[in-house]
């Protein structure tokens, strides 16, 4: 039997007149008279096949006239040219093996949205979600070369925790053998604890948050690539943040153009991004929105309308720096020269996407982490091995965290956030 093939090897320079054999499922197919027409896919990409019930025989023809879409077949044939065809070429079958004939497929055009999240099982096989599943694993490969480049350690740390380091309410909490624990808000305090032997860590894990917002920026479970870096002020954070997505953005507008592009965004507009972003402090920024025709007071965090009129009209991320300490988590580490905010940024993604990055330097103070966690009606004793950090090698560090979802939003232009993971999670959804 010939030896079988990727069905990317028909479309190589040496490919055309060869005899290859092929296996995948089919995308499409339709009969006409004598002739059958297959698009089969696989891995590498698709491929037309064209079969002759002369050339097959009756048998063979009509089992592969029956296959279903999504049904499975292996096929040898010979690769020729054919202008009408994807690419230019197709395979003249001479045998086609029915692996799988199906069951018919219920997935088709013009289905509402709750049906196929219902059928997401089936319908993350779609063109278009196999673009974004390839896309999103070239994003993550590109943080990690980054990172080794940086050296920046990779670490492994827990998602089941006795803490909510983010705050209860938004905390999924169980039993835990008799005593509370939670589903993992961030990392971040175990990469702090890293932190002291390794100095740079990061960590890509799930995140949970028990919000019920039902907005396209928000999902109940998502991936969260979070960074902790010691002898790190606000500045530095802002500069590494900066190298970073320029890297990253600019080595997947060149290695994945393919994806990008029939998700609907052209490769030039991510390479046409680059350092350094803008910066403005959250007083300006709230300035700019009361000009904006917003009632907004100091004080209050920003919101997706906000955010969003902040940035619609930009085509470069935009940093916002120094938020009230009041809108911030408990370890965020108090602005010198003013105690009502904190040295904290968060990147807005441009185009109007919303925050893609959170980042702070950490509060170092026992003291004022201690008085933190009293005024959010949290006991100190419960965070002890995090207080520790500060009395066992206690340096300037600082961090931020990244909502791989988010940015992969923004990325693709996509208009709901559960469009980036194969199976979201969100307060309505939880299977399948």
């Amino acid at each position: 039997m010939t030896e079988i093939v990727p069905v990317a090897r028909a479309f190589e320079p040496a490919g055309l007149g060869q005899e290859l054999s092929v296996r995948g499922w089919v995308l499409r197919s339709r009969s006409s008279g004598g002739i059958l027409f297959l698009q089969l896919r696989d891995r590498t990409g698709t491929l037309q096949i064209t079969a002759r019930r002369d050339a097959l025989g009756e048998p063979a023809f009509a089992a592969a006239e029956h296959v279903q879409i999504e049904g499975a077949v292996r096929v040898r044939g010979t690769v020729a040219e054919d202008r009408r065809a994807p690419g230019g070429r197709e395979l003249r079958a001479e045998e086609i093996t029915v692996i799988d004939a199906g069951a018919p497929f219920p997935i088709f055009q013009d289905q509402t949205e709750e049906f196929l999240l219902d059928q997401r099982h089936l319908a993350v096989r779609s063109q278009e979600h196999v673009a974004m599943w390839r896309l999103k694993a070239s994003l993550l490969r590109a943080f990690r070369r980054f990172f080794d480049a940086e050296e920046v350690l990779e670490v492994t740390p827990p998602i089941l925790t006795g803490n909510a380091a983010e705050g209860g309410a938004e905390a999924f909490r169980f039993d835990y053998f008799g005593r509370p624990g939670y589903l993992s808000q961030t990392a971040q305090l175990y990469l702090e604890a890293l932190l002291a032997p390794n100095e740079r860590v990061y960590a890509l894990t799930p995140s949970f948050r028990a919000e019920k917002s039902r907005t396209p920026r928000h999902l109940t479970e998502f991936m969260h690539l979070e960074v902790e870096l010691a002898w790190c002020d606000l500045d530095g954070l802002t500069d590494f943040i900066e190298r970073m997505l320029v890297s990253v953005l600019h080595e997947i507008a060149e290695r994945s153009g393919r994806e990008l592009e029939l998700l609907g965004r052209p490769p030039s507009e991510l390479l046409s991004i680059v350092a350094p972003f803008p910066k403005i402090s959250y007083e300006s920024a709230v300035d700019r929105l009361r000009s904006q025709g917003f009632d907004f007071a100091w004080g209050r965090d920003l919101g997706t309308a906000e955010e969003r009129a902040l940035t619609l009209e930009s085509r470069s991320p935009l940093f916002i720096t120094r938020y009230p300490r009041e809108t911030k988590a408990f370890y965020m580490l108090q602005s010198p020269d003013d105690p009502r905010t904190v040295e904290a940024t968060d990147l807005l993604g441009p185009e109007g996407y919303g925050e893609i990055v959170g980042a702070s330097c950490r509060e170092t103070s026992i003291e004022r982490l201690t008085e933190q966690l009293r005024a959010r009606g949290v006991d100190p004793a419960e965070y002890d091995w995090y207080l520790d950090l500060r009395r066992h090698g206690n340096v300037p560090h600082a961090g931020f965290g990244i909502g791989i979802e988010r940015l992969l939003r923004f990325v693709t232009r996509r208009e709901h956030i559960r469009d980036t993971t194969p199976f979201p999670r969100t307060p309505s959804r939880h299977t399948p």
